[in-house]
């Protein structure tokens, strides 16, 4: 089932919402954050309202760092534990020359949630970050109370093969190397990530409709409107594939949606949160 979650009253505007990159806020202060040494790397974390109830992990999606979630903390920490983190290669995290995969990048935030003796967590998603969601909903079932994703595709095919927003995407591009430089270890080695995160993209990710129909979690798939990098098509199809999944199409927004509407997006992350269902 589609539905659209209703507005909240976004203002007119010359330059329609899909296309906007806007700034997120500064983080709050954290309980606590640190670099955690997980696989090959150390993986940069941060906790916000540590004692508060049912965690929540935040997952960013490629070429940029936590703090986009910069908008979410903030609503999300006044009625749950909430834990942010870089993926490797990514803001704080390190890189090794350990080939990137999704396997490989969902095996990080399992073994930080061994660190952090987390037992278990909601894992909210966005793009790469909804793609290693869906990894850990599949094959650690018990470490994973809800799952929602955002602009995240299953595998290969659901890729547009001419991205309908190239102008959004080059000014993405120029923001998270600027990002990048001032964030991580290793400066000037953005063009490896770059390197790392084309080959992934080359190959990955490749799920297959049994193992998405292995998901126990309740999960909502969500996508903007305007979704410039995903065909439309291929969400329908995926929420077919997850046994009781909810679809949802967030209005007026693209791939950069929780950063472009945060309220909705926070509510449609809510609504899942707040659900009492098997």
């Amino acid at each position: 089932m589609l539905l659209l979650i209703p507005g909240y009253g976004v203002s007119q505007q010359a330059t329609p919402l899909w296309q906007t990159l806007p700034v997120e806020p500064t983080m709050p202060a954290a309980n606590q954050s640190g670099l955690a040494p997980v696989n090959d790397i150390k993986m940069y974390y941060a906790i916000f309202n540590k004692y508060g109830k049912d965690p929540v992990i935040l997952l960013h999606g490629g070429f940029v760092s936590s703090d986009v979630w910069g908008f979410e903390v903030p609503l999300l920490m006044k009625t749950h534990q909430v834990i942010i983190v870089d993926s490797r290669g990514h803001g704080r995290s390190t890189m090794t020359d350990q080939p990137f995969s999704y396997s490989l990048m969902s095996s990080d935030v399992l073994l930080l949630m061994d660190f952090l003796q987390i037992k278990n967590a909601s894992i909210v998603g966005w793009s790469d970050g909804g793609i290693i969601g869906y990894l850990l909903a599949i094959y650690h079932p018990e470490r994973v109370n809800k799952l929602f994703t955002f602009g995240a595709n299953y595998n290969s095919s659901g890729y547009n093969s001419a991205p309908s927003d190239t102008s959004t995407a080059a000014r993405f591009m120029e923001r998270a190397a600027t990002n990048y430089r001032r964030l991580s270890s290793t400066p000037d080695n953005f063009s490896g990530l770059k390197k790392a995160l084309s080959k992934l993209y080359g190959t990955e990710p490749n799920l297959t409709a049994a193992e998405l129909g292995m998901i126990k979690a309740p999960a909502v798939i969500t996508f903007g409107e305007y979704e410039q990098f995903i065909k439309r098509d291929h969400f329908k199809k995926m929420v077919k594939l997850i046994p009781n999944a909810r679809l949802v199409m967030l209005p007026n927004i693209g791939h950069g949606g929780p950063l472009q509407d945060p309220i909705r997006f926070h509510g449609a992350v809510m609504k899942l949160l707040d659900e009492n269902r098997l």
